[in-house]
């Protein structure tokens, strides 16, 4: 099994945050996949078909996860996950982006011309290199066909990524002078949650980043450094977003 985190061509750099690859896994017993809140829509492909809430897809189109959940595997796969920038979901695919916060889709269930034959192309592909230029080219693709401005959600969600404090939210708002109402209807239809679910998404995400890449001597390190007001306040919210607790996450090593 080869892990590679790839930095996405410029091309679709504005959309695209990263793409993971996970190469060559051979599957004795079920391979399990947890997948927990970072904040990011993403577009997931598998060579073989992957169980998650009861459906098995090749290709499935994620919105904003709260609630934690599994991808589940059973036979050899290379995987490939492009993680779009937090407001990329409703500019790119034209849906609702509250559709499918914890209701990850088929692709295929899109209009065609949403879809282009891409997963049949991508299972015909021989090569992993194959495999991505096409998911670049079928990005790409939406991107120019995008009539969506983005430039007030754009905004919002990276001032929030940058800074998830909690006086955040009055800071942004305030900066694009518009109403608390409009507000939520924007981060509703564009993000899919709240703007205050949308902050503790991320306070959580770069929090669980600095605790998986073990950048830490004690647990209230992490939560002083991004802004819990102790250790519990930290360890509620990783359970709440994960379904374990900090030290049981450790105890089954890293997972991207």
């Amino acid at each position: 099994m080869k892990v590679s985190n790839l930095v996405p061509c410029e091309k679709i750099s504005n959309y695209v945050d990263r793409i993971l690859v996970i190469e060559d896994v051979l599957v004795t017993n079920p391979f399990t996949l947890p997948l927990y809140a970072n904040g990011a829509p993403t577009l997931l492909f598998q060579t073989a078909r992957g169980l998650i809430k009861n459906n098995t897809n090749n290709l499935t189109l994620f919105g904003q996860t709260v609630f934690p959940e599994t991808l589940t595997i059973r036979d050899n796969f290379t995987l490939i996950a492009y993680f779009f920038k937090p407001f990329a979901l409703f500019a790119l695919f034209g849906v609702s982006a509250r559709e499918l916060t914890d209701n990850p889709i088929d692709l295929n269930l899109l209009p065609a011309s949403k879809t282009g034959q891409l997963q049949e192309r991508l299972l015909n592909a021989t090569t992993t290199s194959a495999m991505l230029d096409l998911l670049n080219e079928y990005v790409f693709s939406l991107i120019t066909k995008s009539t969506v401005d983005s430039k007030l959600i754009r905004f919002a969600t990276q001032a929030i990524v940058q800074n998830a404090s909690k006086d955040a939210l009055i800071k942004v708002q305030k900066e694009l002078y518009i109403t608390e109402r409009s507000f939520q209807r924007l981060f509703e239809r564009n993000i899919g949650v709240a703007p205050s679910l949308f902050r503790r998404i991320w306070q959580f995400n770069n929090a669980f980043q600095q605790l998986n890449n073990r950048r830490f001597n004690k647990l209230t390190d992490i939560a002083f450094a991004h802004g819990y007001a102790d250790q519990s306040h930290f360890i509620r919210s990783f359970k709440e977003f994960t379904g374990i607790t900090p030290k049981e996450y450790l105890k089954f090593g890293q997972v991207e």
